[in-house]
């Protein structure tokens, strides 16, 4: 007897057509997944996750294949740099493509988690490139209605003030704000400058108000990292310390709201406000030098705070004995907890900052440019990576890898403003530091080749970068024949037709030394 699989005729071709449609999705899926693959593996990773990474496939209609981009910048960019490629893709791996299509993709009103490879979901079409959302907020952090910086900022975790918290109590909103979530301890780089002022900041971070701690004051030149570091205390005492509120702004701010208060007549309410913060923290101290009332204040403030057991954290640009202009009350009061300076960075610490940033970007940087940069840009942290981020903004722009030459002309502005006189005796310091070398061996008679070499290419740069002589480079060399240099010269100028290792080295050199 014929059994039955009780499915009539019409059910058992609606379960085939859906079969038929969930294998059609899943091949066009397997598709769009070899397309992407093929592309990644053609133009390398760094520009594959820059441009590309946010592509989703909206569908296809037709014989056209419609792919999405998060913003109208990265549309134009890939429809016209890999615009003809994707078609050849998709015709080699689904062959009833004909077109592609790139559009804008719609904002969804609630995107679903990221994939595992970060290509072609939703939540991945709410960022741009640079790491940035739609509005321009970075990672993590978020911007003021004004687009700058908010001077003061109250932090809690969730535990210690729920979300809604700040909406029911007016005096908090009014002094709450985000610190930048990029300045912490794990994104500081420490060095020998440093490492004085990043050690008493770590202590006050785990025990604030300790003994001999309170005040802080962190002192040191412009870009060199106070304002990181009073940002990394905020962060840390906010998780170690869930309880203590943590307010931050610059002395320019205090002094604002100090006047705001006094016109409004709620000083009392001024006071209030900043004596019931655990942390106190003002950055930029000299700005209320010549400001006699406003220093007044913040000496009362001050001095009740740190009765109460409460910590204060203070910057500047010198150290408390150097301000000419406060207050010796107040002067002698900053001067008696933990005075911490920060020196100018050196050529070690400026490496491995710019190591750090090129690697926080994902962005391939050859270390060639970096040392020429850490040589070149000696001033203050703050301009390094702003030369930095230029170079790696203008390579993915225009799709071109960073090199030296790239380097020197994006960043003319900055290395013209940095360039100096040089003088025979930098030039055999820095090639000496280069090659690892004592500066005595460029005047020695020692002949060996770790140390020969070297000479010769401190003379072929002396002779291509000074306007001295020849028998004066000589004499700066150890009283050396002019024709030793001219031997130099030409020898370095051979070698570097032969070798492009040394080539390279040598261009460096010129290129750090050079007007």
């Amino acid at each position: 007897m014929e059994k039955h699989s009780g499915m009539t005729p019409s059910g058992r071709g609606a379960a085939a057509s859906a079969s038929a449609t969930v294998s059609a999705e899943r091949q066009l899926a397997e598709a769009w997944a070899r397309v992407r693959g093929r592309l990644r593996d053609e133009v390398g990773e760094v520009e594959y996750r820059t441009w590309l990474r946010q592509m989703t496939l909206a569908g296809v209609e037709g014989d056209e294949a419609i792919v999405q981009l998060p913003t109208r910048f990265l549309r134009d960019w890939v429809r016209g740099h890999y615009g003809d490629r994707l078609r050849a893709l998709w015709q080699q791996e689904y062959p009833g493509v004909r077109r592609v299509e790139v559009r804008v993709a719609r904002a969804a009103a609630a995107p679903p988690a990221a994939s595992a490879d970060g290509a072609g979901t939703a939540a991945s079409l709410a960022r741009t490139p640079a790491g940035h959302d739609s509005a321009g907020q970075t990672d993590g952090g978020r911007a003021d209605a004004d687009g700058l910086a908010e001077p003061l900022a109250t932090v809690r975790t969730a535990a210690a003030r729920p979300p809604s918290a700040s909406a029911a109590d007016p005096r908090t909103t009014e002094w709450a704000a985000p610190l930048d979530a990029r300045f912490t301890f794990d994104s500081f780089v420490v060095g020998k400058p440093n490492e004085f002022a990043y050690a008493c900041a770590r202590r006050v971070a785990e025990r604030p108000a300790s003994p001999g701690f309170n005040p802080l004051f962190l002192y040191g030149g412009v870009g060199l990292g106070k304002t990181h570091l009073m940002h990394a205390v905020a962060w840390a005492i906010r998780e170690t310390h869930p309880t203590k509120t943590v307010a931050y702004m610059s002395a320019e701010k205090f002094m604002y709201r100090f006047i705001a208060a006094l016109r409004s007549q709620s000083t009392m309410e001024f006071k209030e406000s900043l004596r019931a913060v655990d942390v106190l923290m003002i950055d930029d101290l000299q700005f209320l030098i010549g400001k006699d009332n406003t220093q007044e204040e913040f000496f009362h403030t001050f001095n009740a705070l740190v009765d109460a057991g409460k910590q204060i954290v203070v910057s500047a640009d010198k150290s408390p004995s150097d301000l000419s202009g406060l207050e010796d009350r107040l002067r002698t009061r900053l001067g008696c907890g933990m005075v911490a300076d920060i020196h100018a960075t050196t050529y070690e610490l400026r490496l491995s900052i710019l190591q750090a940033k090129a690697a926080a970007a994902g962005v391939p940087v050859p270390p060639k440019v970096m040392e020429f940069l850490a040589h070149k840009i000696t001033s203050n942290v703050r301009e390094l990576e702003g030369a930095l981020n230029r170079l790696i903004a203008h390579a993915n722009l225009f799709g071109r890898p960073i090199t030296l030459e790239g380097a020197q002309e994006v960043l003319h502005d900055i290395l013209r403003a940095h360039d100096r006189r040089v003088t025979i005796e930098e030039i055999q310091k820095r090639v000496a530091e280069h090659y690892n070398i004592r500066l005595t061996d460029m005047s020695s008679a020692r002949r060996a080749r770790n140390v020969a070499r070297p000479r010769q290419v401190a003379m072929y740069l002396a002779k291509q970068l000074t306007s001295r002589s020849l028998p004066e480079i000589g004499r700066r060399f150890g009283n050396r024949d002019h024709t030793t240099v001219m031997h130099a010269v030409s020898r370095v100028a051979e070698l570097m037709q032969q070798d492009a290792a040394f080539a390279e080295d040598v261009e460096l050199l010129r290129r750090m030394l050079e007007t």
